[in-house]
């Protein structure tokens, strides 16, 4: 029983044939649910599943169930997915997908003649967390709609429900506003690319750039809804803003800079080019997030709030004046005088705001919520404040960071950070386990920047196998890190592997990358020594 990530309770007794006769039940409810099957497994399969009752699949929605938690029973008449919602019997449908076998995640059958057996089983499963999810930076790399669909399916089959989507920085501008055209027209582009770390001397003269139509998001959030998955959107302010600046200048501090020289960003790094604290800067994000609150029905929108340098506005004599005029005590609350404001505006419009916990400084937003990337320290204090957290801690979940020390890791980054390593991630940090604010942690995020990913074949090879780990860690009830069974996961992955070649992903073998995943030549940033837990 390879599953992963690891079910609450399994039991297995047996085996139990599929065949043509095979037919799905699907009570009110999970009508999706058995469409997914019918174009996933049984598209992989050749089994038509087609409509019916008797010697089947039997899909339904049982209230007496945790919304997204799940009984799934194989016995030798039927094979009966219940869920408390039909999240749950999705999560059902797909560790009935593993059970079937790492075929079972192809696009076609291998064998028309081959006879498709299921474990007669009990699994009776349950979510740790309700925010189980990964954020993809198609800013830095624009990754085209095909690619992010792609994602959601690789979400799914390791039951996450969040994609996070990093759609605005200094180096591109990744959404259609109707509203404001060059925002696309010019700030979706840059002439040319860094390549490796900003210290790297090589550069990619090609142009890059692209960006996602109003039908190209919704299309993306409609087929993250049938998969049960949320798509959070991120419009970054008052920091990393180039791009949006290098469109429309009067939103950059143009009483100390020359904002109509600026283009779209073309290195790494921190940029020192930010929002002017202007009524004309509010109401053009308003109209920005207007168009992005009609595209996406998340709860949560994310506006960023990190990285924000306060350089341009101590030198800037409207900044001063805004200063003056709100009566604030410094530049670090006029950084916390914009995350309030679209805390506010968001909250109207009956949306929760989520921003990178450099939002703690200079008083945090009264609704806000706090990604935890510096480490654990500003989850924990964010939690004892009583705000809602998601811990997602550079030093332990970014997986843009290498997998291994040595030279063999395409474009080193950042801390060593193993399989095993984010296995025994531990989400709720000792300081807030067993308190009452540990309910604060909505769940966790795996980070992956993409300076320095490219492709979607970089992507994978960051991604896999690392985020089936964090699917584990954020979905099964481990014990302490300390004591989680490395040895056993290990086993279970040899599986995983199979299913994830199935599925075409150029995941990072156990021993280290395959000559086609090396990038010899392109300087990364390696950081010496481990990394600290702060």
């Amino acid at each position: 029983m390879d599953l992963i990530p690891a079910p609450h309770h399994v039991r297995s007794t047996g085996h139990r044939a599929l065949g043509a006769d095979t037919r799905i039940d699907a009570h009110p409810g999970t009508e999706d649910v058995a469409r997914w099957l019918r174009t996933t497994v049984g598209a992989a399969t050749g089994l038509p599943l087609a409509p019916g009752k008797g010697n089947g699949i039997v899909l339904r929605v049982d209230p007496s169930l945790a919304p997204e938690a799940y009984r799934l029973v194989i016995d030798d008449d039927t094979v009966d997915m219940a869920g408390g919602s039909p999240a749950g019997v999705f999560w059902a449908a797909q560790t009935f997908r593993q059970l079937l076998g790492p075929d079972a995640f192809r696009r076609a059958p291998l064998r028309p003649d081959r006879q498709w057996t299921v474990p007669l089983t009990v699994v009776e499963d349950a979510p740790r967390f309700a925010w189980r999810g990964l954020l993809l930076d198609v800013a830095r790399h624009f990754m085209p709609k095909d690619g992010v669909l792609r994602y959601l399916d690789l979400l799914a089959a390791h039951k996450l429900n969040v994609l996070h989507l990093h759609l605005t920085d200094d180096q591109g501008w990744r959404i259609e506003i109707e509203r404001y055209p060059k925002l696309t027209e010019v700030g979706a582009w840059r002439a040319r690319s860094k390549l490796g770390h900003r210290a790297s001397p090589l550069w990619d003269e090609r142009p890059h750039g692209g960006y996602y139509t109003h039908d190209d998001i919704r299309e993306i959030v409609a087929y993250a809804a049938e998969r049960h998955i949320t798509v959070v959107p991120e419009i970054d302010l008052p920091g990393h803003s180039q791009a949006a600046i290098a469109a429309y200048p009067e939103l950059g501090n143009a009483d100390v800079v020359d904002t109509a020289s600026l283009t779209v960003w073309d290195t790494w790094g921190i940029n020192p080019n930010v929002l002017a604290p202007t009524d004309t800067v509010l109401a053009f994000y308003e109209n920005v997030l207007t168009e992005v609150l009609a595209l996406f029905p998340s709860p949560f929108v994310h506006i960023g709030g990190d990285e924000c340098p306060k350089d341009q506005w101590k030198a800037s004599p409207a900044a001063q004046a805004r200063i003056a005029a709100e009566g604030l005590a410094g530049e670090d609350e006029l950084q916390s005088w914009f995350i309030r404001h679209f805390d506010r505006w968001l909250a109207a419009r009956g949306r929760r705001l989520v921003g990178w916990d450099e939002i703690l400084e200079g008083g945090l937003a009264e609704g806000a919520t706090v990604s935890s990337w510096r480490g654990y320290a500003g989850g924990i204090a964010a939690a004892a404040a009583g705000h809602d957290v998601i811990m997602c801690p550079e030093q332990q979940v970014y997986l843009d960071h290498r997998q291994a020390d040595g030279p063999g890791e395409p474009v080193p980054i950042g801390y060593v950070r193993t399989l095993e390593d984010v296995y025994r991630f531990e989400p709720v940090p000792p300081q807030l386990a067993g308190t009452p604010a540990a309910a604060h942690v909505l769940g966790a995020q795996a980070n992956l920047w993409t300076e320095v990913t490219e492709t979607q074949q970089r992507v994978d090879y960051q991604a896999f196998p690392r985020l089936a780990a964090f699917a584990e860690t954020v979905w099964s009830a481990l014990p302490a890190p300390a004591e989680r069974d490395w040895a056993g996961f290990e086993r279970r992955m040899t599986a995983h592997y199979a299913r994830l070649g199935a599925l075409g992903v150029d995941y990072r073998p156990p021993g280290g990358p395959r000559p086609w995943q090396r990038r010899p030549g392109v300087l990364g940033r390696p950081i010496e020594g481990p990394p600290p837990i702060v």
